[in-house]
């Protein structure tokens, strides 16, 4: 299953800092916009196994 999410992202400090709009709390950097990407996705991974899911009934 493929998933897509929108990364907002812009340039501070010198580094390239972005989130996931569709969900909160994965943010990341990187020294450019491909290590952000992987960045972002790491932090997504990351979230995602401590987030416990509740069916909908």
């Amino acid at each position: 299953m493929v998933l897509n999410f929108t990364l907002d992202y812009w340039i501070e400090a010198g580094w390239y800092v972005g989130k996931l709009r569709e969900v909160p709390g994965v943010f990341s950097q990187g020294k450019n916009l491909e290590e952000l990407k992987t960045n972002v996705k790491d932090a997504y991974d990351l979230v995602m196994q401590e987030t416990v899911l509740t069916p909908v009934e």
